[in-house]
């Protein structure tokens, strides 16, 4: 299914990494940590620039416009955090345009379903009244606009700030998997002949080019 060449292995290493990790930490912890989303952000120019040059970093500064510009709207409203936000930011980098617009739809639908069932989940257990009370107290913020620090974690995830890590970990590998398999969204032109090959009566043969998905490609 997958051609594990060099790029494809560093590829899915550092997005997986990227991913799994802010995962685990935001469940664990509430928070995705600049030590990880900071260093993901560099070594995705690195990769894009050592394995597609320019065409690598157009790529990789349109993913993060799209992906970083859309979470950084969602932030200023306060339906996201900070760290929802540098983690699509870095991830963008990594995946591209195409990839990354995937993604942020995929997340937000898995966003808008975890948030449905939470609210159903919530009433069932605890009831209306007291699910209505949580939901008051997890949009109140303090004269600085930042959260009460009386509020919870829990609380900001039944209200307004939901966490992000863990759908735009699924979404990730649920488009890295359709890409691979019957998609293939990431299309790049690959140059299989660069340099012209000249004939007997000295008419150039066309270099022939090939569209490859990300994860096949080489």
């Amino acid at each position: 299914m997958f051609d594990m060449n060099p790029q494809t292995m560093v590829f899915l290493a550092g997005v997986l990494v990227l991913t799994t990790t802010a995962a685990y930490t935001d469940l664990r912890y509430f928070r995705i940590y600049n030590w990880l989303t900071l260093p993901a952000f560099a070594l995705g120019w690195i990769y894009q620039v050592v394995f597609y040059g320019l065409p690598g970093l157009a790529d990789a500064g349109l993913g993060f416009a799209i992906g970083f510009g859309l979470f950084f709207l969602l932030f200023a409203i306060g339906a996201s955090g900070g760290g929802d936000t540098k983690l699509m930011g870095a991830l963008s980098v990594w995946l591209g345009w195409k990839l990354t617009l995937y993604t942020v739809v995929l997340t937000i639908l898995f966003v808008a379903i975890g948030s449905v069932v939470m609210l159903i989940w919530s009433v069932l257990r605890r009831g209306v009244s007291k699910t209505r009370e949580d939901l008051r107290a997890s949009t109140l913020k303090d004269e600085n606009g930042k959260w009460r620090k009386s509020q919870t974690e829990s609380l900001r995830r039944v209200g307004g700030l939901m966490a992000y890590a863990e759908p735009i970990a699924l979404a990730t590998w649920c488009v890295l998997f359709l890409d691979a398999t019957v998609l293939h969204i990431s299309q790049r032109k690959v140059e299989k002949a660069p340099a012209a090959a000249v004939s007997n009566d000295h008419q150039p043969v066309a270099a022939s080019h090939e569209a490859e998905p990300r994860l096949a490609n080489h």
